[in-house]
């Protein structure tokens, strides 16, 4: 067998003895590679973050549907006692963590709204998230006013533009004076 021969080159010679791995023994180039592929792994693991097996992480924090509890994706038959727009909202609202506010603050539109029949369209419902759900209820004439800090529901009439579209209604309290622009 033929071994292989090596060219002198003294220009590679200095570069490799100027190396900071030449100077190194094979332990340590060894351990200095592990130590540096210890570090890059542990910049990708964070202080939230599990680690549920040899290669998986589990992120420590909240999903988007546990934060904003409307955005959670619902799908729903309405049972035949339902029969209302307004038995429909409360039923929805059951287990969201959110209820319809008290009968004195919702406006009379609204508590027409609620009074209405259950189309037969809206008998079931998704998969859509409990807001867009509580907003087909509701229908393109309200707009669903949401207090996140009572978990409180309720609907707000909206006014036609010159195009058609709903717009919001400013609601001013009993004994107010409308401001003139």
């Amino acid at each position: 067998m033929m071994r292989a021969r090596t060219l002198k080159n003294p220009e590679a010679d200095f570069i490799m003895n100027r190396s900071v791995i030449h100077a190194m023994t094979s332990r340590a180039a060894t351990v200095a590679v592990i130590a540096v592929i210890c570090m890059a792994i542990s910049v990708n693991l964070q202080a939230n973050d599990i680690q549920v097996g040899r290669y998986s992480l589990y992120a420590a924090t909240p999903t988007k549907t546990q934060r904003d509890l409307l955005a959670v994706t619902t799908t729903v038959r309405f049972p035949e006692g339902i029969q209302t727009v307004g038995e429909a909202v409360r039923y929805l609202l059951e287990r969201s963590g959110y209820r319809l506010a008290q009968t004195e603050s919702i406006v009379p539109d609204a508590m027409a709204l609620f009074a209405l029949p259950l189309p037969a369209a809206h008998q079931q419902l998704g998969p859509m998230t409990l807001r867009d759900a509580l907003e087909t209820l509701a229908g393109p004439a309200f707009n669903l006013v949401q207090d996140p800090v009572h978990r409180l529901i309720t609907y707000e009439r909206c006014a036609l533009d010159g195009f058609g579209d709903p717009k919001p209604v400013r609601v001013r309290a009993e004994g107010a004076k409308d401001d003139e622009d």
